[in-house]
């Protein structure tokens, strides 16, 4: 197996792992966008142009992805240090049954 071949494996394994944790993290979108990159760039070096195509359109698209899920996250609070309710104790009063003391 040459270099090339074992990178375009590398890049391909490495799509398929973060495929399947991308539910996990918007990082795991992050990094299926990147292998997508490296398994274009593969596509390109191998001389498959049309793959090398599609893969960078679907790089692309799950920059995409990302960029909107991490936004969405931030928007909520949840990108923010101090700014969740796990971090306010005093935010979720109101779920306390009545004879607990708040914090």
């Amino acid at each position: 197996m040459d270099s090339l071949t074992l990178f375009g494996a590398c890049a391909v394994t490495i799509m398929l792992i973060a495929y399947a944790l991308e539910q996990r993290s918007a990082w795991w979108i992050f990094v299926f966008a990147f292998a997508c990159m490296a398994s274009s760039l593969y596509g390109w070096l191998a001389g498959t142009w049309p793959f090398a195509v599609v893969e960078g359109i679907w790089a692309l698209v799950a920059f995409r992805r990302w960029w909107l899920r991490r936004n969405a996250r931030i928007a909520r609070g949840a990108g923010e240090p101090n700014k969740g309710v796990r971090d306010n104790p005093s935010a979720n009063m109101s779920k306390l049954p009545p004879d607990v003391d708040a914090p």
